[in-house]
């Protein structure tokens, strides 16, 4: 498989505190060191291979704004199903997954990460078709947190929420209508979430699995909210109903 490129600062930097396999780091020549010194202080405990090349080699390798910092690593992984599965069934308290039904903006991918990361979440769910995938752009996007934050790649979102349902989990779809305020939400359960796609929201398969439905009200003009800051505040609700109850340290 070809290596995937990762750029910026702190999603290389991350890269390498995490054990991501890293083939090689590239420095834009002439970057001052102080500016990625840690960068290279952790690259060479590593005994990684690091190479200057001119800024037309990252622009080339990238249309991200790369501040200068490259790593050619091994392509992202996805985590097996069953095996995440297991893993919360080993779990102290309550888990939280995130469904993404149809997700194909690679920046709210990687938002979406950095945010399940702040917030403890346990695992993103995505799925093979029309949807977004682990890439370069998410990575950069998440400033890192790709590397903490397990995303399931299944085929079958309708089986897959099945699955859960039959291991402990409630889930919960946005809805804009017919739908309970998400500030009432009940999280002394372990809950999925189910995020749909930017345009269309949810597709009526996934919708009709749901156990309940959940909303963001609003008062403006637009009746919608981008897909990473709807999942954002579904995240941080749990997170501080959860930490006041002692489920999450």
């Amino acid at each position: 498989m070809e290596d995937t490129v990762i750029v910026g600062r702190h999603a290389v930097k991350e890269a390498i505190v995490s054990g991501h396999a890293i083939n090689k780091i590239l420095i834009q020549d002439g970057i001052k060191k102080q500016q990625i010194n840690e960068i290279l202080k952790n690259a060479k405990a590593q005994k990684l291979i690091v190479q200057t090349v001119p800024k037309s080699k990252l622009d080339f390798l990238s249309n991200a704004p790369h501040q200068g910092v490259a790593a050619l690593v091994a392509p992202y992984e996805y985590e097996d199903f069953d095996e995440f599965l297991q893993s919360q069934k080993n779990k102290d308290g309550f888990s939280t997954i995130l469904i993404l039904d149809g997700l194909e903006d690679p920046h709210n991918l990687g938002s979406i990460l950095r945010t399940a990361d702040a917030t403890g979440v346990d695992g993103v769910i995505i799925p093979k078709r029309r949807s977004v995938a682990l890439t370069q752009t998410v990575a950069k996007a998440s400033t890192g947190a790709i590397q903490h934050v397990p995303v399931i790649r299944v085929t079958n979102l309708s089986k897959t929420i099945d699955e859960l349902k039959e291991n402990g989990f409630w889930v919960a779809g946005t809805e804009a209508s017919n739908a309970t305020d998400y500030r009432d939400l009940q999280a002394d359960m372990s809950l999925a979430i189910v995020i749909g796609s930017e345009g269309q929201g949810m597709s009526r398969l996934v919708s009709d699995k749901c156990d309940f439905y959940i909303k963001i009200p609003m008062v403006g003009h637009v009746n919608s909210l981008n897909a990473s800051v709807a999942a954002s505040l579904m995240m941080y609700e749990v997170f501080l109903k959860r930490d006041e109850t002692g489920e999450m340290s």
